[in-house]
């Protein structure tokens, strides 16, 4: 018999528990009669024969067998006891014929306990076997807010659809994405995988699991493995992934080694919150390697359609137009106006790499995030920033503007002005950045006028309400100032754009919120020029970062209309020097939300973090976060990508 094995065996359990025991771990197997005390249990659910993976088996069933062995399934008993015989046996069984007879297991959570065959699970792990054959029956917790309960029923409907169990996901969404990234129908319960579906899947996920752990992903256990395939997949697409070597895996996978240390810290974007100092290196001053007419940076911006179309990208356009007037033939900019998609994106982003030796890279909407990736892991040598707020990717820098800065001066003149006491917000997509624009804008309001009120709506409901409805809605709802869009475009003549005053004709403009592109650009450009880029990368080599500059840099301005009143001018003017000059902070002391719920007390200041993620309105405001369901198609990409409010997932029905 193989009691050498053994002897082996029970000195990787013992190994196991003494590190368990120093981390303070449990040493032995979970018991699942003990993690069920107490649970809610909606019901049970036979899943028959299935061939499960081995490394999601994690326990036993009941508290009988859990002593015989180590947290990681080795055997722990004296080797003069029945149960090393019977393991030993088992063993020699294994290595002559194989072990085929299936174990029996209940599932919960997407993690296994042994009911029958706790040996046979032993002497598998032993020799490093990927699954097991196992009469399941599943455990189905009663849904509620739990995180880890919301992700197993996203995992449930996922089964249901491809019979895949050997894949887990930290994060709520997951299941979806990797469902979207190998084209499947989401909204389609009805189609199931084939054979070969989960044939690719298996075989793309096990070589993408073993190179990840012989690159010590293991030490990773923040994420899960497969949460570093799926962003994997998001950068090299799936099919490219299917067709890989084992090589080719290993090699991307070091290429994109940040990327997942940054999501097993998952940390925080590091905010630069207003320029770094630009001095040339001492080398950029010896070598003399700044860009010139005989050999200009060349630098691109990519556009998802005509800037001439979009009031949000003609800014971009009148900021790449400034930054050729200010260096001249020493830096050549070019410009994309189709990448609509992100397959055209990453094409458009190669051929300029290619053809027109293209350095850096400005990519101006948040839906470009995902391309903006691939080509920075694919080429090191070109720096990649999107303009986007809270995005945490390591390869690629992002940057955005206060605008809120600029709104809450808006809100302040409304708030003299108005004869109402109700004034109004036009806002676009609930993403990052837009609810600090509103609440900004209800905080300088009430600054002057404690009992004003701010009506928000929402022009991308898909209520299909016209703005001029809207803004009829406003004006006989006694509404007689509205903050509205805060560029307008050359084909889009209109009035109705930063603050202005609602009338029965045309509106009176009052104030108008600028974003000075331009600026940010050329500030972005003179830390690549000047050397200091890398001096201004993160210390932490797992945080991303996002330049979110305001007032205090010139990028964010309010220009105030003749028709302003002087006293009132002045006010602005002073609460403007305040804030650029960094002696007022805008969102501190007692701030109460719709419900009434605190958000920052007395004497205390929201923290950057706080800002950029604000899924809140204040208790001045009127009206509501639309979810992503209420939206219309056109405005759901980037609302899934960065909007502040989740929808809520339905329960999944039948078992």
């Amino acid at each position: 018999m193989s009691y050498v094995e053994y002897e082996k065996a029970k000195k990787l359990g013992e190994k196991a528990m003494k590190t368990a025991a120093a981390a303070g771990n449990p040493q032995h197997p979970a018991v699942l009669d003990e993690l069920l005390a107490g649970a809610r249990i909606r019901g049970e659910l036979s899943l028959g024969l299935c061939t499960i993976p081995l490394d999601r088996v994690v326990g036993t069933a009941n508290a009988g067998r859990s002593s015989s062995f180590a947290n990681n399934f080795m055997p722990i008993l004296e080797k003069e006891t029945e149960f090393a015989q019977k393991w030993s046996t088992l063993c020699d069984a294994h290595m002559s014929e194989g072990i085929h007879d299936p174990i029996k297991v209940y599932e919960y959570l997407n993690r296994y306990y042994v009911v029958e065959g706790n040996k046979r699970v032993s002497v598998l792990k032993y020799f490093d076997a990927v699954s097991v054959p196992a009469m399941v029956t599943r455990k189905i917790p009663v849904k509620t807010d739990d995180p880890e309960i919301r992700i197993y029923y996203e995992y449930m409907d996922f089964y249901r659809k491809t019979g895949v169990n050997f894949i887990w996901f930290s994060k709520e969404g997951n299941f979806h994405k990797l469902l979207e990234a190998t084209d499947t129908d989401v909204k389609a319960p009805e189609l199931t995988w084939t054979d070969e579906q989960v044939q690719n899947l298996t075989s793309a996920y096990y070589k993408f699991s073993k190179a990840f752990e012989e690159k010590d992903g293991k030490e990773l256990t923040e994420i899960t493995t497969g949460d570093a395939f799926l962003a994997m997949i998001g950068v090299y697409n799936y099919e490219t992934v299917l067709n890989m070597s084992g090589i080719e895996v290993k090699e991307a996978i070091t290429k994109m080694w940040k990327e997942f240390l940054m999501m097993n810290q998952n940390s925080e974007v590091d905010v630069a919150m207003k320029p770094p100092e630009t001095r040339p290196t001492l080398l950029k001053r010896v070598l003399k390697s700044e860009p010139s007419e005989a050999k200009p940076l060349n630098v691109a911006f990519i556009y998802d359609r005509d800037p001439s179309n979009s009031d949000w990208l003609y800014a971009h356009e009148l900021g790449r137009n400034y930054v050729k007037d200010k260096f001249g033939n020493t830096i050549t900019t070019l410009k994309i106006t189709t990448a609509d998609t992100e397959e055209k994106t990453v094409e458009a982003m190669e051929e300029l790499i290619e053809k027109e030796g293209t350095k850096v890279f400005f990519t101006t909407t948040a839906q470009q995030i995902n391309a903006s990736l691939k080509v920075a892991v694919a080429h090191p040598e070109v720096k990649v920033l999107n303009c986007s707020l809270n995005t945490n990717h390591r390869y690629i820098r992002t940057y955005y503007a206060r605008v809120y800065e600029a709104k809450f001066l808006s809100g302040m003149l409304a708030g003299i002005l108005t004869d109402s006491n109700r004034v109004g917000y036009l806002a676009d997509y609930p993403i990052y950045g837009i609810t600090a624009g509103i609440n900004a804008f209800a905080l300088g309001a009430r600054m002057v006028n404690p009992g004003i009120e701010v009506r928000v709506e929402w022009t991308t409901k898909k209520d299909d309400i016209s703005r001029e409805a809207l803004y009829r809605s406003f004006y006989n709802d006694g509404i007689d100032y509205i903050s509205d869009q805060d560029m307008i475009t050359p084909r889009h003549a209109s009035r109705k754009f930063g603050m202005y005053k609602l009338t029965e004709n045309q509106p009176i403009n009052i104030a108008m919120p600028v974003i000075n592109w331009g600026v940010l650009y050329e500030k972005l450009l003179r830390l690549i020029i000047d050397g200091t880029w890398e001096k201004t990368d993160s210390p932490a080599e797992d945080k991303a970062i996002n330049y979110w500059w305001g007032l205090s840099s010139g990028v964010i301005d309010v220009i105030l209309s003749e028709k302003v009143p002087a006293a009132s001018a002045r006010l602005i003017e002073l609460m403007k020097r305040e804030i650029t000059e960094e002696r007022f902070d805008l969102f501190s002391g007692e701030l109460r939300d719709q419900e009434g719920q605190i958000r920052c007390r007395e004497g205390e200041s929201l923290q950057v973090m706080d800002i950029m993620n604000m899924n809140w309105l204040l208790d001045n405001v009127a009206g509501e976060i639309p979810d992503v369901n209420s939206l219309k198609e056109k405005a759901r990409s980037i609302v899934e990508l960065k909007g502040v409010r989740k929808d809520e997932d339905e329960d999944p029905g039948n078992l």
